[in-house]
């Protein structure tokens, strides 16, 4: 299978919108199911070998450790209990309306029972309408649902090889279903306050001051798949600084700016993998340098922090 298939925007933007507010549904669960960790990190999903996964949650309220999986090979959803009860349901031929409808009654039936304090879309143009009340999103193509997730788990292993090269606090790589991107963030231990007008979600996400990275699919806003990169508190003179490669950009999303590399240049690329983790190392440098970061302190190559095992990686078991 080629590194990067293409999946442009144009071809399954319905299924997208669909699959977007499936996953803010489960999303909204694990949410509701799970203990909070800082900056959200107890919310995302996580790639599988078949799909994306809330991990084990539950076990309070009397609730029994559940999991949901979305399996984008076989096209089903199952729900998953510890006492190895499981439940399924396929993905196609779903409404969202219909969706929430066979979620909470697979939940029902290995004894969940789980309430959502606002089920709704979360920043979505139809935030306004009921989950249960969604029947315009209706598609559904699994050749395409099948693509995303080849890309998905493809862009998850270069940012895992990313992230190995530090060693100070940093996210898991993951998926989050707001934005439908995935993720790994590297922090200081800088506290930050966000402005007056931040709310609860911003407010706790960068609390700390971070450089972030990413991936996501494409939007109204921007559409087409890209990779992206960003600091938050953004540092003066970031954007004064080279981005590599020179096809990589500016671009204002919401009340700050990413730096950007179109997915289809990668693609083109002569080496995609290392056109990437230059892009990201590039930002990341850049934005490190200008906050005072201590880069060398914080460089974890190959992933090794041990001294002797820098010196002779052979000897590592």
């Amino acid at each position: 299978m080629d590194l990067f298939p293409a999946i442009p925007l144009s071809q399954w933007r319905d299924s997208k919108e669909t699959l977007h507010r499936f996953t803010q549904i489960v999303g909204k669960i694990r949410l509701a199911s799970s203990p909070r960790r800082n900056h959200w990190w107890n919310v995302p999903f996580h790639v599988t070998g078949r799909g994306i996964t809330t991990r084990p949650m539950g076990g309070v309220d009397g609730n029994p450790v559940f999991t949901i999986d979305f399996d984008f090979v076989d096209h089903w959803l199952t729900v998953s209990c510890l006492d190895g009860s499981t439940t399924s349901f396929p993905l196609l031929g779903q409404s969202v309306a219909s969706f929430y409808r066979e979620t909470f009654a697979a939940l029902g039936r290995i004894g969940v029972a789980v309430t959502l304090p606002h089920p709704h879309p979360y920043t979505l143009p139809d935030a306004h309408r009921p989950f249960a009340e969604d029947t315009e999103h209706a598609s559904y193509d699994p050749f395409w649902v099948n693509r995303h997730w080849q890309v998905l788990s493809q862009v998850g292993l270069v940012l895992e090889d990313f992230a190995s090269g530090f060693s100070g606090k940093i996210s898991p790589v993951h998926l989050f279903w707001h934005s439908y991107d995935i993720a790994v963030t590297r922090f200081s231990d800088r506290s930050v306050e966000p402005g007056p007008g931040a709310d609860p979600v911003t407010r706790e996400a960068y609390s700390r001051e971070v450089i972030s990275c990413g991936f996501w699919f494409g939007d109204d806003a921007y559409p087409r798949p890209a990779f992206y990169a960003y600091a938050a508190p953004e540092p003066a003179g970031l954007a004064g600084r080279p981005l590599r490669p020179a096809a990589a950009h500016w671009v204002e999303r919401g009340a700050g700016r990413l730096a950007t590399l179109d997915y289809d240049d990668v693609r083109g690329s002569a080496n995609p993998r290392e056109t990437v983790l230059d892009f990201l190392g590039a930002l990341y440098g850049s934005a490190a340098a200008l906050d005072g970061w201590d880069v060398e302190h914080l460089a974890s190559p190959g992933g090794i922090t041990d001294p002797l095992a820098r010196r002779d990686p052979k000897g590592t078991p």
